[in-house]
């Protein structure tokens, strides 16, 4: 038997460790302490988990695209990185205008059970990944986001999203 490149119990426990955090968080939180501003940020704290959530969103979309750019030659996803990079400005804009819009529809009353259904998506994914696969890569803008770095393998991808919620989690105010 081969030692597997990942270890996928522990990034699927991550998956289900920030779920059931969502599901504490918006659960335990009444209306007023959603509306009231996150620390460090000009969201809501719904708006905030609403972007929380998105993090695991955006991955389900990386996912195929680390797929096929980390098939491609090098060069290739550098320069797709370095596109994308000299959009950040726009990129941050919209980051924030949609996560404002976005949260009206994904609110306080869908926003676990959307959060349910991307994770359990993750989860399946995560299960039938070909081992081969967690190797493959592609650069990333990083003036994107934080933990967006320069080279990035797909259990970096797989790993991305606990680690963005788990910062944002630190900015919500929702007990005070």
């Amino acid at each position: 038997m081969t030692e597997d490149v990942v270890d996928r119990r522990g990034i699927a426990a991550e998956l289900e460790r920030a779920q059931v955090e969502l599901h504490r968080l918006v659960e335990g939180a009444n209306a007023a302490a959603l509306d009231r501003r996150s620390s460090g940020t000009r969201w809501t704290n719904e708006q905030l988990l609403f972007h929380m959530v998105f993090g695991f969103m955006v991955v389900v979309r990386l996912l195929p695209l680390v797929r096929v750019l980390g098939r491609l030659p090098e060069p290739a996803s550098r320069a797709y990185a370095t596109l994308l990079d000299a959009a950040t400005t726009p990129f941050h804009t919209i980051n924030y205008y949609g996560s404002c819009a976005a949260a009206k529809v994904y609110n306080r009353r869908r926003m676990v059970a959307k959060c349910d259904r991307v994770i359990a998506r993750l989860q399946r994914k995560l299960a039938a990944e070909p081992e081969k696969n967690f190797t493959r890569g592609m650069h990333f803008p990083v003036g994107w986001d934080p933990f967006f770095e320069d080279y990035m393998t797909l259990k970096d991808v797989y790993r991305y999203p606990t680690k963005h919620f788990d910062f944002h989690r630190r900015q919500l105010t929702l007990v005070g």
